[in-house]
């Protein structure tokens, strides 16, 4: 359990805010994996690849717990949302992640989980 702390979830955080080129809009930090919809923050952004590199680093040398890094794999899973309404039925689903697990019972009740930005469409 990993990444479901608060220490995690404000490292997290910090590091998506510090990090720049991208927003980060909803979130959910599961124990072993994040889910989280960003869009570009302009149009001199850098490769998706390139800010999640970022993140992580920001985040692992600012990480709570010493013992355990390494914390990332190398490689991450990406999807394309075309349409705003695609990004809500997305989020439905990320959201009951912690309620499949039986971490919840009530995907509200999931502490490690918010919105930085509202993202345009």
């Amino acid at each position: 359990m990993i990444l479901a702390t608060r220490e995690a979830h404000q490292t997290l955080c910090e590091a998506w805010e510090a990090t720049r080129g991208w927003l980060v809009g909803k979130y959910l930090i599961m124990p072993d994996h994040v889910h989280l919809f960003c869009s570009p923050a302009g149009p001199d952004h850098p490769e998706l690849s390139v800010w999640v590199k970022c993140w992580k680093t920001y985040a692992s040398i600012r990480w709570p717990r010493r013992s355990e890094q390494p914390i990332w794999q190398k490689s991450f899973w990406d999807t394309q949302l075309r349409r705003s309404e695609r990004y809500e039925d997305k989020w439905d689903y990320v959201v009951q992640n912690p309620v499949r697990k039986r971490l919840c019972g009530n995907p509200n009740e999931w502490p490690f989980q918010g919105e930085i930005n509202v993202l345009p469409w």
